[in-house]
């Protein structure tokens, strides 16, 4: 038994997405064929079905990368060879408006977990497989939805203190978005030896008026987490 997801790792196929919301674990597993759920224990909610064919399993993280890593790795203990994230994130362009859709390359690392296992210099990169299954499943969606590929940011603090944090920076380097958990998985991917990626819907503008522009409780976005769910699945069905 995985000692936190409570899972038996004999019923845990190979291939699993992971999203922050249990909620929305719940979601993407009504897209799922013969449904069932694994176990729920805190904020990893788990559930198992097939999807053109494919065991699949849909696994929740919570929010921020050290509750999320006790996640990545307990599956990958339990056999996970191929892992997606289906996030959200804030945008760092402004045409790149809430509704729409990111894959993630790769993350720079400013989050406190990754720096706990890796060297400062160690890239956090998403699998170019991946990479490509989610770029193809994307353009092949009936339902068009502005989608953009590039570098996202994860970062620990949502809500900013007295410290300032270097958006405008990022942003000039040509990052696309900041989230909080890419960068945990892309490491923890690198150094166990699965593939991992990661694709998020844009929630919003991400400034330091966050705290008080902050609002995920869009149609847009809504539409946008429906549509890059089943993107993820038709991508990972078929690595």
């Amino acid at each position: 038994m995985l000692a936190n997801l409570k899972i038996d790792p004999k019923k845990l196929p190979e291939k699993i997405l992971v999203c922050g919301d249990p909620n929305r674990a719940e979601v993407i597993a009504s897209y799922l064929e013969n449904a069932c759920v694994m176990a729920k224990n805190r904020e990893y909610h788990s559930y198992l079905g097939t999807y053109h064919g494919e065991n699949i399993a849909i696994v929740s993280h919570g929010v921020g990368g050290p509750g999320a890593a006790v996640c990545f790795e307990e599956l990958i203990i339990g056999g996970a060879q191929t892992m997606i994230r289906v996030g959200t994130a804030g945008s760092y362009r402004k045409e790149i408006e809430a509704g729409s859709i990111v894959i993630s390359t790769a993350a720079v690392r400013c989050d406190g977990l990754s720096n706990q296992l890796v060297p400062s210099g160690f890239p956090a990169v998403a699998n170019r497989e991946i990479i490509q299954a989610l770029s193809t499943a994307a353009a092949n969606q009936k339902e068009t939805i502005a989608t953009f590929e590039g570098m996202t940011l994860s970062l620990d603090a949502f809500y900013l203190g007295s410290v300032p944090f270097p958006h405008e920076i990022y942003k000039q380097s040509n990052v696309l978005a900041v989230e909080m958990e890419n960068a945990a998985l892309f490491t923890i991917a690198s150094l166990r030896g699965i593939r991992a990626g990661a694709i998020v819907a844009i929630d919003g503008y991400a400034d330091d008026n966050l705290r008080e522009n902050y609002n995920p409780n869009r149609e847009s976005v809504s539409r946008a987490i429906h549509l890059e769910a089943t993107i993820a699945l038709d991508a990972i069905s078929t690595l």
